[in-house]
């Protein structure tokens, strides 16, 4: 059966080390600490004097003061796990924590998964392929030599960077070595943490390599792991669940997510917030508990990006300037469909093609796989086609050779609206209104990823109120936006009104107009 050493690189909050220690070790599971050592000793202290006397619990052999983005942090690692490797010869696992990680799993779930998954758990993307680095440095990274701490020296940092980069003194990645990169919270195979530490005996220029590298705790295991292990024994994901803000920061934990946490499909979660008590308290109980069952729904990510994003009041309707003379042209009519309901705009779309022969496009900038021509890669993905919006509408007319052009959006998309009402074309909007089921709301939010087959039905209640009470916000959205030629079908409206919203918004007859507003199950789910 498996046994996990954890690996706990801490600086802080001695009392919470203690505490995790003993509920991870209560399991049978195992521990070794490395304690900063730019750390009080008096608190390094108090964590040794509590558990010297567990067996399953070891230290570092060398305490380091460690920096952020420095190779301290991944020459920590080593020797806490050089000393687990010694101290704890039935451990058939190594798993990477820190001080802000608890478990969101048992440990019965935790052995048994492990078990039925002969395999090493790490992110592991390709480090120039992969788009894992979003911004600033990346080769930066490696083919120059860092000596210096970007945090707390930062002027001699930079200072040694530009004159290496004045005088050209790059040097090359290790020629065997094709490096790698990703979340440094990893769980990695006995036979793994062998190989890595007998790789670093042997291959002293590596080592060196690495030592002089930018935030090496993001490439070095990700590295050799590729280097030692055959690919498909290689999972490439974390068994931490962590989620990032999109400023990038570490998104904390509170005592109202544990029933979301326990449905995520990882074994721990981070950062778990010092202010939540409770949850600490509830989920420390979790790991030595048995017979416990998990559903496993793992919304998290994107439920967590959808609630954030109803708190926003700031949204951007002016143009980029890369955006200015990407005019459609004054003797244009876009028209715009916009529903909620995509498969009722879609209906209609299907009906309009048939009837006035106007080119017809569905949800070009919410469904990456909408069928558009080949236009020299600017339509290839939903970031290309909102950034370069009225470029690839321009050359969408162009293409169809058309001055009408009939697309489809959803009604979150608000801010590509603005900005095409604000061209010198003409612009037109239905609207189309439909009710909303609870059985259909269940549906969308399953179908979007805020819920899953496993999601409870606590979790469900809460979350279909939220759901209808945003898209009535959008729908208010429109409204108060004021657009000149704003038209609307409702769902619940009688077959004369909604004839007159359609002759107004395509500029056609009565007779095409009742054709189109007869569609047949146009409204059905």
């Amino acid at each position: 059966m498996a046994r996990i050493a954890y690996i706990l690189l801490c600086h802080k909050d001695p009392d919470a080390v203690i505490l995790q220690a003993q509920r991870l070790t209560a399991a049978g599971d195992y521990m070794s600490i490395h304690f900063d050592a730019r750390a009080p000793a008096d608190a390094f202290q108090r964590i040794k004097s509590a558990l010297d006397d567990n067996p399953r619990v070891a230290f570092a052999h060398t305490r380091i003061k460690c920096g952020w983005g420095a190779w301290s942090l991944v020459q920590a690692s080593l020797y806490a796990i050089e000393s687990a490797v010694d101290a704890f010869p039935r451990a058939t696992h190594f798993y990477m924590l820190s001080g802000d990680c608890m478990a969101i799993k048992t440990a019965e779930y935790a052995h048994r998964f492990l078990d039925e998954n002969d395999a090493d758990f790490i992110e592991s993307f390709d480090y120039f392929d992969s788009d894992w680095i979003k911004t600033g440095w990346k080769e930066e990274r490696l083919i120059y030599r860092h000596f210096f701490n970007e945090r707390t020296q930062p002027k001699l940092f930079y200072a040694a960077f530009n004159l290496q980069e004045k005088l050209g003194l790059t040097r090359n990645i290790p020629a065997d070595i094709q490096v790698q990169i990703g979340s440094q919270w990893w769980c990695l195979r006995r036979r793994t943490i062998e190989w890595i530490l007998d790789f670093t005996r042997r291959r002293r220029d590596v080592m060196r390599f690495f030592r002089t590298t930018w935030i090496p705790d993001e490439t070095f295991f990700q590295t050799l792991v590729r280097h030692v292990v055959p690919g498909h024994e290689i999972r490439n994901r974390t068994l931490t669940f962590l989620m990032f803000s999109d400023y990038g920061m570490p998104v904390a934990f509170y005592n109202d997510h544990y029933d979301m946490l326990l449905t995520q499909d990882f074994l721990f979660a981070r950062k778990i917030s010092p202010e939540a008590e409770e949850l600490k308290s509830r989920l420390g109980d979790l790991y030595s508990d048995t017979g416990v069952e998990f559903r496993i729904s793992n919304e998290g990510q994107s439920l967590y990006t959808f609630l954030t994003g109803r708190g926003r009041i700031g949204r951007r309707f002016s143009m980029r300037f890369w955006e200015t003379e990407s005019s459609l042209g004054r003797q244009r009519e876009l028209m715009i469909v916009t529903c909620k309901k995509w498969h009722v705009a879609k209906r209609l779309l299907h009906q309009i093609r048939q009837i006035t022969n106007v080119p017809t496009i569905e949800y070009l900038f919410n469904e990456e796989e909408t069928t558009l021509p080949d236009l020299g890669g600017i339509q290839s993905t939903l970031w290309k086609r909102t950034r370069h919006r009225r470029a690839l509408m321009r050359m969408l007319f162009d293409y169809y050779e058309t001055d009408r052009l009939i697309v489809c959006m959803d009604p979150g998309n608000l801010d590509l609206m603005q900005d095409f009402f604000t061209d010198r074309s003409k612009t037109r909007l239905l609207e189309i209104q439909c009710k909303f089921t609870e059985e259909y709301l269940i549906g969308h939010a399953m179908r979007v990823g805020l819920a899953g087959e496993q999601t409870s039905q606590a979790t469900l209640d809460g979350l279909i109120p939220t759901i209808r009470n945003d898209i009535v916000y959008e729908s208010d959205l429109i409204r108060d936006a004021n657009f000149e030629h704003h038209y609307r079908m409702r769902e619940t409206a009688d077959l004369d009104e909604n004839m007159h919203a359609l002759t107004q918004f395509l500029t056609i007859d009565t007779d095409k107009a009742r054709a189109l507003a007869e569609t047949e199950y146009l409204f059905a789910d």
